[in-house]
């Protein structure tokens, strides 16, 4: 399988208050399949200095580090809130998002993990800032020629694809958006921008023919159109992607900002186990091998919620985290195609883990609940759930749960009160 991993986002730019404000740039040496980024720690410097050319790599290793946190932030926040997990620990920062407590969820807008034990969730914090550090860096890479900054291009095509994704996940995630201090914005305004990075990475990457990112984006912009309802485009940018393909982020264990978030909640810690509806999953009375859940014959440290083990991502350090990937377009294609198309799409994801093909369906069968299903179970953990249970309006849970918590009717992430209270265009409602 053709594989691309992010093993050169290798250091951490924390941005601190607004623009102008200093800035700590920090490498962080690590092993990679690929070559380390070979730059020197530049210390603390004004946000002028970062118009140097010659910083543009380091910044592109910030973006994308940030982008892999943020995407791994909403899997395990998206994966709680849909039910693929339920908490089985005592800390009081990770049960809301299960039962789902407005109020707790609006004080938490999330933050990359300080250490591999932290068991707080929430996306919205690191989505915004990875969002900030990619757009701010397509800026000054404008500014700059390609003599100044070697790869400029390449550059220029990531930080337009990892933008649209930053874009798209806020929008199906929250139930309004803002950008930049901005007014509130529906996710289909959203979601229109997102296509437009996504066409932006296109066209370079496919001037450049650098793959990897063109069926990236591809794929990103086939997903932003189905949310956008644009089925045929959607199907058009889906069939394009190449069998095999897979974009990944990639963890490390050199720092708890880059190890496997899902592994550390789910495996080196009983945080997290996997929820009743994903357990014991068959095709065809065999065992589903893309759902994958030990029951642990013990109880979590709330001494209450059985221990099922997920073993999809059972690494901290080498286990990817798929971004996009041949397997999303087909189930993507299946969806906005329909009919034998949809059967046919559905199958060649199957074959990819050896799971007994589907058998045509009567004519006339609605295939999207179908295929919703494959999604539910090829892209089990990787936030798609929540997501797809938002779109279809698939209902959430409710009642009282083992522990005696009462589910809220909360589906969507409001804003948190950190942008309600701190955005001008907000205040007063």
């Amino acid at each position: 399988m053709k594989t691309y991993s992010d093993s050169r986002t290798r250091s951490t730019v924390r941005r601190l208050g607004v623009p102008r404000a200093m800035l700590m740039l920090s490498m962080v040496a690590t092993t990679a399949c690929n070559s380390l980024l070979a730059v020197d720690n530049p210390g603390r410097v004004t946000a002028d200095a970062l118009s140097d050319p010659a910083l543009a790599p380091i910044l592109e290793a910030a973006a994308l580090q940030s982008a892999q946190c943020a995407i791994a932030q909403f899997a395990v926040t998206g994966g709680t809130l849909s039910g693929e997990y339920v908490v089985s620990n005592g800390f009081v920062d990770s049960h809301p998002w299960e039962w789902r407590g407005i109020i707790e969820i609006k004080g938490a807008p999330g933050s990359c993990p300080g250490s591999r034990t932290t068991t707080s969730m929430g996306f919205y914090t690191p989505m915004q800032q990875a969002r900030f550090q990619l757009e701010d860096l397509a800026r000054r890479l404008a500014g700059f020629t390609d003599a100044q900054v070697p790869n400029r291009q390449k550059m220029l095509a990531e930080m337009a694809a990892y933008s649209g994704y930053m874009h798209t996940l806020l929008a199906e995630g929250m139930c309004d958006m803002v950008l930049d201090n901005g007014p509130k914005m529906t996710s289909a305004e959203v979601w229109a921008i997102a296509e437009k990075r996504f066409g932006d990475a296109i066209t370079i990457a496919t001037t450049i023919n650098d793959v990897s990112l063109l069926n990236m984006a591809r794929v990103g912009r086939a997903r932003t159109r189905l949310d956008l309802g644009n089925l045929t485009g959607a199907a058009s940018d889906a069939a394009l992607v190449p069998t095999g393909f897979s974009r990944v982020a990639e963890f490390s264990e050199t720092t708890p900002s880059r190890e496997n978030r899902i592994y550390n909640m789910t495996v080196r810690n009983d945080y997290l186990s996997v929820g009743p509806d994903y357990r014991g999953l068959t095709v065809n009375g065999v065992a589903d091998p893309r759902v994958k859940a030990n029951n642990m014959n013990r109880v979590g440290a709330d001494n209450v919620t059985p221990m099922w083990q997920q073993q999809k991502f059972i690494g901290s350090g080498a286990v990817s985290l798929p971004i996009a990937s041949y397997a999303e377009a087909q189930l993507i294609l299946a969806e906005a195609s329909g009919g034998q198309a949809a059967v046919d799409a559905i199958n060649r994801v199957r074959a990819i883990t050896n799971v007994a093909a589907m058998a045509a369906p009567a004519a006339g069968t609605d295939m999207v609940p179908l295929v919703i299903e494959e999604r539910r179970r090829q892209l089990f953990s990787e936030g798609q759930r929540y997501v797809d249970m938002l779109r279809k309006k698939i209902p959430f849970v409710t009642g009282v749960n083992r522990k005696g918590q009462t589910f809220s009717n909360l589906t969507c992430v409001p804003l948190p009160d950190v942008e309600t209270r701190n955005n001008p265009n907000l205040k007063g409602g």
